[in-house]
């Protein structure tokens, strides 16, 4: 037999306070996003450890070279008090280094964060004229949040490197009332759908992207770092600008944007579900004045790949 293993933990909240802040970010035409302060970081942290040094765990039962992951859970909080970076990704990067260096038996492993997104509150400006971001107190965000997987190994000399970096933006929830279509698809005796030349759309959508090297990514003066927060930000530009024909004719715009804006990127991929409400009632003297219900499953399911030459 063959085998593949892994192990590790999951879900390992952990929350950060006054970071290294995120400057140097290059401007795009679709946001205005550039930066942040830093002054919360939290994210859940999952580590899984790969290789064949722990294989007597399950084949024998000896846990002699077994790191409890209740130790990992401890190893990823104490740890992050000396993190330095600005980025998920640098962070990520930062744990899986000190796992490896701590534990000579790991081989490779795979770490992956879920950012928990926090903003300033807007509260009154001590002058009492406007108002001001807070800068003790944040907000928990329960929007779209950006991700990072990374996998971690060591050369022939023996020294840690990053060989793969996967970055992306999760949970985008975007309606347009006007300026989608859907028509001339394929009919036939199963077909009952109703063909529309201008329709409202909600979509749901998770995107990624991946650099011409790890490198890029992890570089300290961030100016081709690719931030959650522009791609969502061009995300929603695109949608709004472009007349769509389908799901799959926004996403591959999107992802021609993408590759436009970032020649550091290599890839871009999308999981997009339509969620267009279903139509409640339309008003009899405006039509444009509708009501709308949350739609049933099943929902449609697109995925696009775009890789360059």
């Amino acid at each position: 037999m063959k085998a593949e293993i892994y192990y590790g933990k999951a879900d390992v909240a952990t929350y950060r306070t006054h970071g290294t802040p995120l400057t140097g970010i290059t401007p795009i035409p679709e946001s205005a996003f550039g930066g942040r302060s830093n002054t919360l970081l939290a994210a859940s942290i999952e580590v899984q450890v790969l290789g064949t040094a722990f294989m007597a765990a399950y084949t024998e039962g000896d846990n002699r070279l077994v790191v409890a992951t209740d130790t990992m859970k401890n190893f990823i909080q104490r740890e992050s008090l000396e993190f330095r970076g600005a980025t998920l990704e640098e962070w990520l990067a930062f744990i899986g280094r000190r796992f490896l260096e701590t534990y000579p038996h790991m081989e490779r492993l795979r770490v992956l964060g879920v950012e928990i997104p926090f903003e300033p509150a807007v509260v009154p400006a001590a002058d009492g004229d406007g108002w001001q971001a807070s800068s003790v107190l944040f907000e928990r965000q329960l929007g779209d949040r950006s991700t990072a997987a990374l996998e971690l190994g060591r050369t022939n000399a023996g020294e840690v490197e990053v060989t793969d970096l996967r970055a992306g933006r999760e949970g985008l929830k975007m309606m347009k009332v006007t300026g989608s279509a859907f028509a001339d698809f394929a009919r036939d005796s199963y077909t009952t759908l109703p063909e529309r030349r201008d329709r409202p759309l909600h979509i749901h959508l998770d995107v990624a992207w991946r650099y011409d090297s790890p490198a890029t990514a992890l570089a300290a003066d961030h100016a081709r770092y690719v931030c959650g927060e522009q791609v969502a930000d061009l995300v929603g530009a695109v949608f709004h600008r472009f007349v769509s024909l389908s799901i799959q004719h926004l996403v591959n715009e999107i992802g021609v944007t993408m590759l436009e804006r970032w020649p550091q990127l290599s890839e871009v991929s999308f999981e997009a579900q339509n969620r267009l409400w279903d139509l409640s009632a339309t008003s009899e003297s405006d039509e444009n004045v509708k009501v709308y219900s949350d739609p049933r499953p099943p929902f449609g399911r697109i995925g696009l790949v775009l890789k360059r030459d």
